[in-house]
């Protein structure tokens, strides 16, 4: 499952009165240069950011201090659109540090993150529990039909008075001073926890050492284990990691079970093995602290608080739609095991199904129903043919071309830029990261170098895709699985809704919206990939041969294959993470025992794990982003699901009245108005629950 890095907004490049002169020694704080106004990344040091961070903090200090004081009356200019403009030197230093401290981590990184964790949080509670700031927007609210606000406007308000309700910003002293400790605190477990999880993935790797440890692995699969391999200092050797890309391919292909078994423990048990990297300790505080800031807040539990700001309202909502999807997932996934019980059985095995079979077995029934597998795949499907049919798609439904650019220094030579045109004239700059390496962090995401916004004229975007694919041997290219493909296509949906944003406050634009929303746009997307138009243009080996028919055909039918082991996995995650944020007072937990528990309660199937397990859960423990909020993939794909259907009806995949309605009310309206009502003015009417059983092939079962 991929996911949306859900930040802050960007700052605008170059203007500040902090910005002294391009010599200016430090070169976050220097005007950049750089075409877009893109990161001097050649010239950034960690030792940097600190002093950087510390004169960004103190110039937001003061522009806060200037508008909670200021004599005049509050206005929507004095308060809130100068709200909008302040911290854009704090957001430009900080685009540049997250990014990195996710795509090229280092240990001098990783230290300035946990000692900068708790001081970005504490400086941001001082906005948000400002009394005399949060005055001047109560001031505004309470005069609302008096003010003559356009829509967006209007938006901006509700959403800034919401945010600082959210916050605390009316509670007594006592309240706001806890609430602040309380943030410190899970802003340093959050950064700990998800180093936690880099360091297990950086010090484990499986090396092939002989023709047996290899047997039935493929090419396409051996060639980037010899890659890692030598990365990590075992050259002419192979080498499985827990990355994703790495072990995935390993499970479904690897004829030896010792090694899957083993493989497949060592990514179950990150974090969760004694020592300096356990979380734990972590994930249990985390959710202790969660429950106590619900509690000063006035809700329930943590998930009655973060529910309360989604399309679901409630965590009622969310439970009932995991709950109706699950069971019918559930039944689904125990024929399927049966089924594959029975392939080991006629094989002589004398073993139960396990977790690290289950990929193995149904790849062979896969073959065997359909006459397809991933080898067979994979040589149509390189990276860059996938990246221009995601190109491709975005030009056909919303006239976008990309130029690839090579005058931009980024921060890894694996990065690639290009420019993205409208009617042949710029409008954003987009990064793709694509290759797995050790500095990285798992999983794929969208973020932002910096975000759009007309509050002061034009701001063009600078977004980034970054993804864990196996990198290739030198003068190889890199071969994706449908998996893989689909994975781009996602996180190029939620680059799309950066790109495409077009807002004048930055705190609406782009992907700044409901977190059971944002996985609209880039689940939508994914819808593209496999239909047989551009199948036949894209799916092409390096020498331009294309696709067989008859392939593609079997692509297409064996699509819903396994998917209730794929609903399993991910639904038993969202279930948990919802049920442990139900808690509301979760006193001494234990973090593993209440997995275990959890999964018993609702009949886990033996052979399917977690696609999180808790103690490597970064979603929801590597900071706040999808605590409570897992479930809101399964959401979103109500809304995609129906969504497609709408281009299915007309006959057109690419119907430009569509198009145009997708662009204008979802991919470039940001936040400027109620979800609810932006899918309803792109489909005509509120979505279609059964689309997504439908979707899944889950509605018979």
């Amino acid at each position: 499952m991929s996911c949306y890095s859900h930040r802050h907004r960007r700052a605008r490049p170059n203007e500040s009165k902090s910005f002294v002169t391009a010599a200016h020694s430090n070169p976050l704080l220097a005007p950049w240069t750089a075409p877009f106004g893109a990161p001097p990344f050649a010239e950034i040091k960690p030792e940097h950011f600190r002093p950087a961070f510390d004169v960004a903090l103190a110039e937001r200090r003061a522009e806060i201090a200037a508008i909670a004081n200021d004599p005049a009356p509050p206005n929507f200019a004095n308060t809130l659109e100068a709200l909008e403009r302040s911290g854009r030197l704090l957001d430009r230093v900080g685009s540049v540090f997250h990014n990195l401290a996710g795509a090229q981590s280092s240990d001098e990184i990783e230290a300035i993150e946990r000692d900068m964790a708790p001081i970005l949080s504490r400086a941001g509670s001082e906005i948000l529990l400002n009394s005399a700031l949060f005055a001047r927007i109560e001031a505004l609210a309470q005069q609302r039909d008096n003010l003559h606000l356009d829509a967006e406007q209007a938006r901006l308000l509700t959403r800034v008075h919401k945010r600082f309700l959210r916050a605390g910003a009316a509670l007594a002293p006592a309240a706001k001073t806890r609430l602040q400790e309380i943030g410190e605190g899970l802003a340093s477990l959050g950064a700990a926890f998800g180093q936690n999880v880099l360091a297990d993935e950086k010090s484990w790797s499986l090396i092939l050492e002989n023709e047996a440890d290899r047997l039935g692995l493929s090419p396409a699969f051996l060639g980037p284990a010899a890659q890692s391999a030598a990365a990590r200092g075992h050259a002419g050797k192979h080498v499985v990691t827990l990355s994703r890309s790495s072990l995935e391919p390993f499970l479904e292909q690897s004829a030896r079970r010792d090694l899957r078994e083993k493989a497949f423990r060592a990514f179950a048990a990150r974090g969760a093995t004694a020592g300096a990297h356990d979380n734990r300790a972590i994930a249990a505080q985390m959710v202790r602290l969660r429950a106590e800031r619900a509690k000063l807040l006035g809700y329930e539990s943590f998930a009655h608080y973060r529910l309360d700001d989604t399309m679901a309202k409630s965590p009622q909502a969310a439970h009932d739609l995991l709950d109706r999807v699950f069971a019918p997932a559930r039944e689904q996934a125990l024929r399927d095991a049966a089924a594959l019980q029975a392939i080991i059985a006629e094989e002589g095995g004398n073993f139960e199904l396990a977790p690290w079979d289950w990929r193995y077995y149904a790849q062979r029934r896969r073959k065997a129903l359909f006459d397809i597998d991933e080898a067979a795949l994979k040589p149509y499907l390189p990276l860059d043919g996938v990246i221009a049919a995601a190109f491709h798609v975005a030009g056909k439904l919303f006239g976008l071309g990309f130029a690839q650019r090579r005058d931009i220094l980024l921060y890894h030579p694996d990065a690639r830029a290009w420019t993205v045109t409208r009617e042949g004239a710029p409008i954003a700059l987009f990064i793709g990261d694509y290759f797995n390496r050790s500095s990285k962090r798992s999983g794929a995401w969208m973020s932002s170098f910096r975000d759009q916004e007309k509050l002061d004229g034009p701001v063009q975007p600078i977004i980034v895709n970054v993804m864990n694919f196996a990198k290739p041997a030198p003068g190889e290219a890199c071969l994706l699985g449908i998996d893989e493909a689909r994975t781009l296509f996602h996180e190029f949906g939620h680059a799309l809704h950066g790109l495409l944003s077009d807002v004048v406050y930055p705190s609406l634009a782009g992907t700044n919206v409901s977190r059971d929303f944002v996985e609209f746009p880039s689940q939508l997307y994914e819808h593209w990939l496999e239909q047989p138009e551009i199948l036949r243009q894209f799916a092409r080996r390096a020498n331009g041969e294309a696709m067989p028919e008859s392939l593609m055909q079997k692509l297409l039918a064996a699509r819903r294959f396994d998917q209730g082991f794929a609903t399993v996995e991910f639904t038993a995650s969202a279930l948990f993470d919802l049920d442990l944020h139900l808690i509301g007072d979760p006193g001494d937990i234990d973090i593993v025992a209440f997995e275990a528990a959890r999964l018993a309660i609702i009949g886990m199937p033996p052979a399917i794990a977690m696609r999180h397990r808790a103690t490597h859960f970064q979603h929801i423990f590597a900071g706040e982003g999808y605590s409570s909020g897992y479930y809101s993939y399964l959401w979103s794909e109500i809304l995609d699901a129906d969504g497609f259907e709408a281009f299915v009806e007309s006959g057109d995949i690419f119907d430009a009245a569509l198009a145009k309605r997708l662009q204008d009310y979802v991919y470039a309206a940001g936040n400027s108005r109620d979800p609810d009502a932006a899918y309803a003015l792109f489909r005509g009417r509120a979505p279609e629950p059964d689309a997504l059983m439908r979707k899944r092939g889950l509605a018979a079962a």
